[in-house]
């Protein structure tokens, strides 16, 4: 990096949220350096909105929820910084994060989209198996120069240039309690069953009870999750919960849909 050519950028911080109480705070907190921090509601029931704005963040609301994609394209669309940096609720960036950041903004011969290693915690633990690290997240990028895919659940920022990668981990408290893990577990098998019925996507109760037998063997075994001990286990047992209602869920849909093509 030539740091004798480094020019001022301006940076907006992007965020999706709701009912997020217990952690917009530490999010918005961790990136009040940015020119804007801009969190898209998505008609919480707690403290979200009203804890966003005392950070000092602007704040819109859109209740009409077309899935994660849709949101934070949405949220993106209200950015107007020369770089966008999107960040969930339950993510913060760390001091040395926020140097490579501001180094990258600043040299005009950085490439258009960075990803950046990803450190989750699974209640209170950082984990290092299971596919939870490095777990690369492409999250900082020219604004215009990517946009989000509007999936329902697991969009990803479809790139227009080359990515680069910063080795500074982005902070992600995942998973804050069990009871929290069986919460989103819940969410986002409804929300992947929906996408996948929605593509033509069907199944086999049996089907269920295999994939959901495969996602605790790869987790474990296979990305040795079990290497984090305790935790290591939950996980592999969260991730085969949530795979077992996806497909569950999209045969229960499929059965639905055939009881109201007979009536």
């Amino acid at each position: 990096m030539n740091w004798s050519k480094l020019t001022i950028m301006s940076l907006s911080v992007i965020i999706i949220a709701k009912n997020e109480s217990g952690a917009i705070g530490d999010c918005l907190a961790s990136v009040a350096w940015a020119d804007e921090r801009i969190v898209l509601d998505g008609g919480s029931m707690d403290e979200t909105v009203a804890i966003a704005r005392d950070r000092g963040a602007r704040v819109a609301v859109a209740d009409d929820w077309q899935g994660f994609g849709v949101q934070k394209n949405r949220v993106l669309d209200m950015a107007s910084g020369d770089w966008v940096l999107s960040l969930d609720a339950d993510e913060r960036v760390s001091d040395a994060l926020k140097a490579q950041i501001l180094a990258v903004i600043g040299d005009p011969q950085a490439m258009a989209c960075y990803r950046m290693p990803r450190s989750s915690s699974y209640c209170g633990r950082a984990l290092r198996h299971g596919g939870w690290w490095p777990d690369y997240v492409v999250r900082l990028f020219r604004r215009g120069q990517a946009r989000f895919s509007e999936d329902w659940v697991h969009e990803r920022l479809v790139t227009t240039g080359a990515v680069g990668t910063l080795t500074e981990p982005l902070a992600h408290d995942t998973y804050r309690d069990l009871e929290e893990a069986l919460d989103k577990a819940n969410q986002y098998s409804t929300l992947g069953a929906r996408q996948a019925y929605d593509q033509g996507g069907r199944a086999r109760l049996l089907k269920a009870f295999g994939r959901g037998s495969w996602a605790f063997f790869r987790t474990l075994i296979l990305r040795r999750s079990f290497l984090d001990g305790g935790h290591g286990w939950l996980l592999a047992v969260t991730n085969a919960h949530t795979t077992f209602y996806r497909y569950a869920k999209l045969w229960l849909l499929e059965q639905r849909g055939e009881d109201q093509d007979r009536s």
